[in-house]
């Protein structure tokens, strides 16, 4: 079965510390490889957790604070060491185009990789991917922002007692997926009496933001969020002032968008015990949580019209 999941590479805000480097974040979705934040260290993050250079098809920047694109030369250089064969995009907000020039060509190196430069302008729709659809939204940050979101189209479930029922087999099912519609004896049977609507999943990426409309619109239905809590509610003047939000903020948008799992990151250093996010968070969101840590591996949750979903 095709992996949809998350490996976390790192989850420190500003500063590293012992056990949290800073960020990085790679969501494998049916061989697909979207790699968000790259700060410092990543490349060595992605060798820790048996993650290769080619696994990456997409790189993400939400903005172009150190903590999120500094490990960007490292990962470009590396894809071009390995011989990655496949084009890489790389997506960022196009008002740092020269930090993104400084970044991709920090160093001379034998540049062989195929890096496809396609910034952000503005939200809305920006690429369709194999995987799915990505669209951006605008954050509030101190400097231009961005968070992610991938839609996967809707499709249909096909449904085995109907298919039986109907004397569909074989390569007959594929064949009335393609066409909608099939003669079986001198009945014909159309794809909607043997199948159901199978809602897409969804994935969201939100770092570095005080609340806003993007982060909601973002939010919205995701089977995934990973969202920023670098602080916690008894610093929320802080947050406010900093450009983040609070677990208890990020917990909130999660209930509030209908999330089926919460993934809590970007941590300050100044607390030392993760448990307190996880406890601050409970107050608002009583789903599925995951306070991360680094190497950590997040499943995208089963379909939920899956069994057991």
């Amino acid at each position: 079965m095709a992996a949809r999941e998350l490996v976390v590479l790192g989850t420190a805000s500003q500063a590293p510390t012992r056990t949290r480097n800073h960020n990085g974040y790679l969501l494998r979705w049916d061989g697909r490889g979207f790699l968000f934040d790259p700060g410092e260290g990543t490349q060595r993050q992605m060798l820790l957790a048996g993650v290769p250079s080619s696994a990456v098809h997409r790189v993400l920047l939400s903005h172009f604070h150190g903590d999120h694109c500094l490990g960007l030369p490292g990962v470009v250089q590396r894809m071009s060491l390995d011989g990655v064969a496949h084009p890489v995009a790389a997506h960022y907000p196009a008002s740092g185009q020269v930090f993104f020039d400084r970044l991709r060509h920090a160093t001379p190196f034998a540049d062989l990789a195929e890096i496809r430069e396609e910034p952000v302008t503005g939200p809305g729709r920006l690429a369709e991917d194999p995987a799915g659809v990505l669209e951006v939204r605008r954050l509030e940050h101190p400097i231009e922002t961005y968070g992610y979101r991938l839609v996967e189209p809707d499709g249909r479930r096909m449904l085995p007692d109907r298919l039986a029922a109907a004397g569909v087999t074989g390569p007959d099912v594929g064949r009335l997926q393609r066409e909608g519609a099939l003669r079986v004896g001198e009945t014909t049977v159309r794809l909607d009496d043997v199948s159901e609507h199978r809602r897409g999943q969804r994935f969201a990426f939100v770092m570095d933001t005080r609340m806003c409309d993007g982060v909601a619109a973002l939010a919205d239905g995701a089977d995934l969020l990973v969202i920023e809590s670098t602080f916690l509610a008894e610093d929320a003047v802080l947050a406010h002032r900093y450009g983040h939000l609070t677990a208890r903020q990020a917990a909130r948008v999660a209930a509030q968008a209908g999330v089926r799992r919460l993934v809590l990151t970007h941590f300050s250093q100044r607390y030392p015990d993760p448990r307190a996010f996880e406890e601050e968070a409970r107050a608002e969101f009583d789903g599925d949580l995951v306070v991360a840590a680094d190497l950590q591996r997040v499943p995208v949750p089963p379909r939920a019209d899956a069994p057991g979903g």
